[in-house]
């Protein structure tokens, strides 16, 4: 039974992860390395209070509460808009930060664009701006097939992200998210979710974008030094601090400093990382501390509960 604790874990998980990276993200490695972030804080690189998170957690709290009624594309892609136009699921009523890939799939859905066709599709629109909203697909899992899912997934990455490798990111990020939300360690999550996508992606467009996953889909991102892991934009790096970070570590705090102290766009890699680790870990484990400074804490709370109640029920 999915419960409203697994699903407040994953969205507090994500959330506490964006705020702990929200006032430095754009900082460089090596200024992480001299001032670690341990705590929360506030203000920054966007003069924010702590607690405050990005539009990483205001778009999957969207996806989460279009969810909440069902699956519509149109509607998912409305929440986008009134998000944007009318600071809908942001913490404090203001949106101070957006990627340009979804900022031009907004305008193209406010022209009429319709939502599978307003991603951008070409290589250079391969940010992490889908990958950072996708978490709440993986509650999904109970009443699709895998291939549903991850087809949908795919759909839902393609409102602002609709190149090929990023619908791919969002998908091996949702079946290894899948394998957390049944149990599995990081490890076994890992490797199985692995498994399981390479059941799907064995099209020959899948195929030749497969390269671009070679360190993920090789099952050893582990090992990789973390000098050779990257915490920019771009989506394959986001996937691979990720799962570096949630494979490396042994606590949800542990989990989401790492990714945070990675450096660069460090809301973002936060929280991707710490979705994962709000599943394995617990909202229980996540330190009360920095929940107690999350902005719209209830509100996030009372999300987590209703969603809980619409994914079991439909």
């Amino acid at each position: 039974m999915l419960t409203a604790a697994k699903t407040l874990s994953g969205l507090m998980g994500l959330c506490v992860g964006d705020a702990l990276g929200v006032p430095v993200e754009f900082t460089s490695r090596a200024e992480r390395v001299k001032s670690p972030v341990t705590k929360m804080q506030g203000y920054g690189t966007w003069n924010q209070p702590p607690g405050t998170w990005s539009d990483d957690s205001s778009l999957t709290f969207c996806l989460a509460e279009s969810l909440c009624r069902g699956y519509s594309l149109d509607a998912i892609a409305n929440s986008f808009w009134r998000w944007y136009k009318a600071a809908y699921w942001t913490p404090r009523g203001d949106l101070f930060d957006i990627g340009q890939t979804t900022h031009a799939a907004i305008m193209r859905l406010k022209q009429g664009v319709l939502p599978h066709q307003a991603g951008g599709k070409v290589e250079n629109s391969n940010g992490n701006g889908s990958l950072m909203r996708i978490l709440p697909m993986a509650y999904c899992h109970q009443t699709l097939t895998f291939s549903e899912l991850i087809s949908r997934v795919h759909d839902v990455s393609a409102i602002t992200h609709a190149h090929l490798r990023s619908q791919m990111a969002c998908g091996i990020y949702i079946t290894i998210a899948v394998e957390l939300l049944k149990g599995a360690n990081p490890q076994t999550a890992y490797l199985q979710g692995l498994e399981n996508i390479q059941k799907i992606y064995s099209a020959r467009e899948h195929i030749l974008e497969k390269p671009h996953f070679g360190r993920v889909l090789g099952g050893e991102i582990a090992q990789v030094p973390i000098e050779e892991i990257n915490s920019g934009g771009y989506v394959i790096d986001t996937l691979e601090a990720s799962l570096w970070c949630l494979l490396n570590s042994s606590s949800y705090s542990e989990t989401v400093l790492k990714a945070v102290n990675l450096g660069g766009d460090a809301d973002t890699t936060a929280a991707v990382t710490g979705g994962l680790a709000g599943i394995y870990y617990g909202v229980e484990n996540i330190p009360q501390e920095w929940i107690n400074q999350i902005a719209r804490k209830n509100d996030i709370i009372n999300l987590a509960m209703r969603f809980a109640a619409a994914v079991y029920n439909s």
